[in-house]
């Protein structure tokens, strides 16, 4: 019997598929009378393979070959959005790489007076983030990420306006019901003065030739060029443990929509061009290694059309479209775009991007507030993964073709810009994450970044810690809570259907074991799975860990096997992990961890450590205080052990105590010098 907490603030995109112009949002949770209330779940563990009877699917092959279709895993794929105290104390739990600092408000970060405008998501008020500390909200979060090991990714807003706040820091509405009039809806609750922009009583008229200066500053690459010196000033150079990826503002297409207020024109290609060749250099001018990332563009018609298009276009139809006529000579937004950034950087020497970036959300009701699960749904986020890599899937949305989008990227940019670009999903959901349904979508979508070369992802946002989908994504990245984590060579593994059941295999460096996901997405029944091996020799049992709609990651008994052959039954949407250690592996270390709590949460820092001689491991422990913790995985689990010496560089006695816990030997150290 265990609790759960439920009580959760959440900011939820919608996409609105009558019209593909129509995106709405909506906050749910925030700022209601929400009681903080218990949900009482009575866990029944079964043993694997002796769940309750239930019809059984037919029997599924997984046909894997380790020398076959070899390509590295980028970990970058494994990114999240994390700026909340909560999502920033998972990273480490997650084991997370990347950690953006993004969304429609980071378009209007003041950095200057640590100041957002929170756009069309709510209300379009400028609002204190934190403190009068200048780049206070982002050096926090930069910081945390640092602290677990992660890169960080910063937005460099490109909008032409930042919020500014009132006297004593108050907020300030765009759209001021006192200064504009009445309007359809307003934040009643702690700023009723603010107005979200729509005349009342028709309700379907926008306030126009509002005054952008009533909660904003102007703000150019100057300006940025100032916080860009200050982060470079504070943290070093991208080279030196400093912000590494930089990405130029957000969404751009839309503006007219989510910043209406400050942009109410849709912008046009060559603004969006030209603006990405002036920040991308002012940035490189200041940090000559730091990595640009963009367009960052929203979804499937900003992948088309430009912003001023798709507004001209939803009053005036789509014939003689004014940007993709007389400026893209009929080309597509995104290649003309790189093509443009190319045109750059072969006439001055400086790449406005290092990687190409772009959003992605399911079209249809997968990914709403509701986070829809009734039976349709979820057999749609089922199969529509398949627009992220199937040359054979028509999008059932309004889209009503083939998206292909990650070889589309990769098209794209090997055609119209420098080929052999990295690409990124910077932004993407499923939705469902309370349901064991988004589970299963994430562990598909994270599989097939892998499979298909992803360069980088990071998913829109990070899940509560007690959903099936933040486990999910543990068991790639922590699956027995000692940051093991899947393979990072992704192998040949195909099955029939994989709307009913997909699976993933990659081989692991550290000690080259075998790792195969299977997921199960059927709603009912179990399968019965084959694993049936080629070029690979494994010892004949595999360890096996199972996540199911009991949202617990359960270590199941290990399964034998014999030869080429490993049969087992999944239950229902599930998600189990398979590890195979190679036959003769031998017995050694995989890494040696710095270990600390802090309020209750483990933090581990990989450390540097020479091989193994004689026994012999020498690792610096990187600690300041006189008792610290450091903990020796192995690529197996330690049954034993005789005796551990620890010896100090500095010279002090050493009092140490030695314990084992599953696949680790855990050194426990106090009466140490400091920095030895």
């Amino acid at each position: 019997l265990f609790q759960l907490d439920m009580f959760s603030c959440r900011i939820n995109r919608s996409f609105i598929v009558e019209n593909f112009l129509t995106r709405s949002y909506g906050l749910v949770g925030c700022g209601m009378n929400l009681s903080r209330h218990s949900l009482y779940v009575l866990l029944g563990l079964v043993p694997f393979g002796t769940a309750p009877a239930l019809a059984q699917n037919p029997a599924t092959t997984v046909t894997i070959d380790v020398a076959a279709n070899r390509k590295p895993i980028d970990p970058r794929v494994y990114g999240v959005a994390a700026t909340e105290p909560a999502q920033l104390t998972a990273l480490s739990d997650l084991n997370v790489p990347l950690n953006r600092i993004g969304g429609n408000n980071s378009s209007r970060y003041n950095w200057q007076i640590n100041a957002s405008n929170h756009d069309f998501d709510f209300y379009f008020e400028s609002i204190d983030e934190g403190g009068a500390t200048p780049s206070g909200f982002v050096d926090g979060v930069f910081s945390a990420t640092k602290g677990v090991g992660a890169q960080t990714m910063l937005t460099i807003p490109m909008v032409g306006w930042v919020a500014k706040l009132g006297p004593n820091r108050e907020k300030l509405a765009s759209f001021s019901i006192a200064k504009y009039g009445p309007q359809c809806d307003n934040d009643a609750m702690y700023f009723p003065d603010a107005g979200n922009g729509v005349i009342a009583p028709n309700c379907n008229t926008f306030v126009v030739n509002n005054d952008a200066n009533d909660a904003n500053v102007p703000a150019d690459s100057n300006f940025q060029k100032g916080w860009v010196q200050y982060l470079v000033g504070k943290w070093g150079t991208a080279a030196s443990g400093g912000i590494k990826y930089y990405i130029l503002d957000n969404e751009h297409s839309i503006w007219f929509s989510t910043h209406r207020d400050a942009h109410p024109e849709g912008p046009h290609a060559t603004e969006i061009r030209d603006k990405m060749i002036d920040y991308a250099t002012m940035i490189k001018s200041v940090d000559s290694g730091a990595t640009v990332i963009g367009p960052e563009e929203f979804g499937w018609t900003g992948y088309i059309f430009s912003g001023y298009d798709q507004q001209w276009s939803a009053v005036n139809g789509y014939v003689n479209i004014p940007d993709r006529t007389l400026v893209m000579g009929g080309m597509d937004y995104m290649p003309w775009l790189l093509g443009q950034l190319k045109q750059s950087a072969d006439l001055t020497g400086v790449k406005p991007i290092d990687v190409f970036s772009l959003h992605y959300y399911p079209q249809e009701n997968e990914f709403t507030p509701n986070n829809d699960i009734d039976n349709a749904t979820q057999l749609r986020r089922n199969r529509s993964t398949r627009s992220l890599w199937d040359p054979a899937y028509v999008d059932t949305s309004y889209i009503m073709d083939i998206v292909q989008l990650i070889p589309r990227m990769r098209n794209w940019v090997n055609t119209n810009y420098f080929p052999g670009t990295p690409i990124a999903i910077t932004e993407y959901n499923w939705g469902a994450e309370n349901h064991i349904n988004g589970a299963t979508t994430q562990a598909d979508i994270f599989g097939i970044f892998g499979r298909e070369g992803l360069d980088m992802a990071a998913r829109w946002t990070t899940p509560d810690a007690a959903t099936p989908t933040y486990k999910a994504m543990k068991m790639y990245r922590n699956y027995d809570g000692v940051k093991s984590t899947f393979g990072d060579t992704s192998v040949k593994a195909l099955v029939l259907n994989s709307d009913n059941l997909s699976a993933f295999a990659a081989q692991r460096a550290s000690d080259n074991a075998l790792t195969v996901m299977v997921i199960s997405k059927v709603l009912t029944g179990s399968t019965p799975v084959t694993l049936s091996l080629s070029n690979f020799a494994g010892t004949g049992t595999a360890q096996m860990y199972q996540l199911t709609s009991a949202n617990v990651i359960l270590r199941l008994a290990d399964a034998a096997y014999a030869g080429n052959t490993l049969t087992a039954t999944v239950p229902p949407q599930s998600i189990t992990l398979f590890v195979l250690p190679p036959a003769g592996a031998a017995f050694a270390v995989v890494n040696a961890l710095s270990r600390k709590f802090h309020a209750g949460v483990e933090y581990d820092l990989v450390l540097d450590r020479n091989p193994t001689i004689n026994g012999t491991i020498t690792v610096e422990p990187r600690f300041v205080g006189t008792g610290h913790k450091i903990a020796f995985r192995f690529n197996a689990p330690v049954t034993s052990f005789d005796s551990a010496t620890v010896l100090d560089s500095g010279g002090a006695t050493v009092t140490r105590d030695v314990f084992r816990s599953g696949n680790e030997i855990i050194v426990s150290l106090s009466n140490l010098g400091d920095n030895k």
